[in-house]
C-alpha cells in the first residue's frame, strides 16, 4: 500500500494541482523564440522591422501567426476588415466571447515588440490551456488586428465606426487601404460585416509593451492602464507656386516648403507652451515636385495631436489653424487641413477588468501601477463595445517605434501570465459584481 501511495497517488495529486487555473504558467522560452521568429518578417539590416500593414512582410508575418494559431487548435478566419481571428470553443458556446490579442504590423523601421508581444502571448495562453486540457466556459477568440499603426483599421471596423473615406488613404505600403485590405484577404465592400454588436464580447484584454519609461524607471513589472489618449490626425496641404530655383528672386517666391517649415515650428511651440501633457507631431512631409532645382509648389504634411481631453485637442488645433492663416498670408500660400482620423478620448478601461488584472498580477507576486497610456491602442476602439482592459509590461529605457525597442523575456512572460490569469478570472465570473471605485 505504501508503494502505491508513493508512486501513484502522490504523482496524481501533483498533476491535479498543476492543472488548477491559478497554477498554470506560460512558457517563457517559447514566447521569446516566437517573438524572434516573427522579427524575421520585414527584418532590417540594422535591427528592428519594417513590417508595415499590407506589405509583403506583413502578409508573410500574418501567415506565420495564422499557422501558430491553427497549431494551437484554433479555428482561424480572416474577417472583412482583415483581422485574423482564431476561435476556441467553450463549454457553454452561447456565452459571449472573451477576446484578447493585439497587432503585428509595424511602423517603418520599427521594433520587434510593439504589438507582437500581445499576439504571441495570446497564442501562448491558448497553448497552456490546451496543455492542461482546460476548457473555459466562454468561447475564446485570439485576434490579430489589421493596420493598427496606420489607421487602427481592424479594431475601428470591429467596433462599427469605420469611415469609408479611410479606404482611399494611401498607406505606408504604397497601396490604398482598400487595395491593402484585399491583399490580406479582407473585403472593403463589406466592412459592416466585421462589426460585433454590443454584448457579443464578454471582455477584451490587450497585453502591450508600455512604449514609455515609467515602469522601467520605477522597477514595476505590470502597468494597469486606466485610460488611453484621444488621437486626431490631419493631412495639411500647403499650396504655393512651383518655379525655377535659380531665376526666381527670394522676394517673389511663394515657397510651400518655407510655409511648411514655419508651420512645423509653430505647431511645436503651441503644443509645448500649452499647460498639460498633450503632445503634437509632424511626422510626415512631402514636397512637390520634389526636384532640387524647383521651388516647392505644394507640400503635404501630417499633424498628430493627442491628449486625454478632447476639448484640449480642439483648443490646440484652433490655435494651430489661426497660426496657419497668418503664415499663409505672410508666405503667399494657401494652407488647408483635412481630418484623416479622429479617435476622441475613448471610454476608460473597465474598472472590473482593471481590478482583475491587478488581482492576477498580485497573485503572481508582481508589482503593479495604475497609469494612463500616451499611445493609442486597438483597445481604445474595443472599449466602445465591450468591457476592456490593457496590461502593460516594461519597455527598456522607454524606447519604442525604433530598432532599439526591447522588452526582457521575463517581462513578456510576466505579462502573458497576468493575461492568462485575467482571462481565467473573467471566465469564472470575475466581472460580477461591479464593485464601485475598484
Amino acid at each position: 500500500m505504501g508503494v502505491f501511495v508513493l508512486f501513484v497517488i502522490i504523482p496524481l495529486l501533483l498533476v491535479v494541482a498543476a492543472a488548477t487555473p491559478s497554477a498554470m504558467r506560460v512558457n517563457q522560452q517559447r514566447i521569446e523564440q516566437r517573438i524572434l521568429k516573427l522579427a524575421e518578417f520585414g527584418k532590417n539590416p540594422d535591427g528592428g522591422v519594417s513590417r508595415v500593414a499590407f506589405s509583403k512582410a506583413d502578409i508573410e508575418g500574418r501567415k506565420y501567426v495564422s499557422k501558430l494559431m491553427r497549431e494551437a487548435g484554433l479555428s482561424v478566419r480572416v474577417d472583412a476588415a482583415g483581422n485574423i481571428i482564431g476561435r476556441r470553443e467553450g463549454k457553454e458556446p452561447g456565452r459571449p466571447v472573451i477576446m484578447f490579442g493585439s497587432h503585428i504590423d509595424s511602423v517603418p523601421q520599427g521594433g520587434n515588440y510593439d504589438g507582437d508581444v500581445g499576439v504571441i502571448a495570446a497564442i501562448e495562453c491558448v497553448e497552456i490551456l490546451n496543455q492542461h486540457d482546460f476548457a473555459t466556459l466562454h468561447p475564446l477568440e485570439v485576434i490579430v488586428f489589421s493596420d493598427e499603426e496606420g489607421s487602427m483599421l481592424g479594431s475601428w471596423a470591429l467596433a462599427g465606426g469605420l469611415s469609408p473615406r479611410v479606404l482611399q488613404v494611401v498607406s505606408q505600403s504604397g497601396k490604398t487601404i482598400r487595395e491593402g485590405l484585399r491583399a490580406i484577404g479582407g473585403d472593403p465592400d463589406d466592412l459592416a460585416g466585421a462589426a460585433y454588436a454590443e454584448g457579443e464580447i464578454a471582455a477584451f484584454v490587450e497585453l502591450h509593451v508600455e512604449q514609455g519609461s515609467v515602469l522601467y524607471d520605477e522597477g514595476i513589472q505590470i502597468g494597469v492602464v486606466e485610460g488611453i489618449v484621444g488621437i486626431h490626425w490631419w493631412e495639411i496641404t500647403i499650396d504655393g507656386s512651383a518655379n525655377h530655383a535659380g531665376t526666381t528672386p527670394m522676394n517673389k517666391r511663394r515657397d510651400a516648403m518655407v510655409a511648411a517649415a514655419r508651420l512645423t515650428l509653430e505647431i511645436n511651440e503651441i503644443v509645448t507652451q500649452t499647460p498639460g501633457r498633450q503632445v503634437g507631431t509632424v511626422g510626415r512631409i512631402r514636397a512637390e515636385p520634389g526636384a532640387p532645382n524647383v521651388i516647392p509648389g505644394r507640400v503635404v504634411m501630417s499633424l498628430d495631436l493627442r491628449d486625454l481631453s478632447a476639448e484640449k485637442i480642439e483648443q490646440i488645433f484652433e490655435r494651430i489653424e489661426a497660426q496657419a492663416r497668418s503664415i499663409g498670408e505672410a508666405t503667399g500660400t494657401e494652407i488647408a487641413f483635412e481630418p484623416l482620423y479622429v479617435s476622441d478620448v475613448p471610454p476608460p478601461t473597465d474598472r472590473r477588468v482593471r481590478r482583475l488584472i491587478d488581482e492576477s498580477a498580485r497573485s503572481l507576486g508582481l508589482k503593479t501601477k495604475r497609469m494612463p497610456s500616451g499611445a493609442g491602442h486597438d483597445a481604445q476602439e474595443m472599449a466602445r463595445i465591450a468591457p476592456t482592459g490593457v496590461i502593460f509590461v516594461p519597455s527598456v529605457e522607454g524606447i519604442s517605434h525604433s530598432p532599439q525597442e526591447f522588452t526582457h523575456p521575463e517581462d513578456m512572460a510576466n505579462g502573458a501570465n497576468v493575461l492568462l490569469q485575467t482571462i481565467l478570472r473573467i471566465d469564472r465570473g470575475g466581472l460580477e459584481p461591479d464593485i464601485p471605485g475598484s
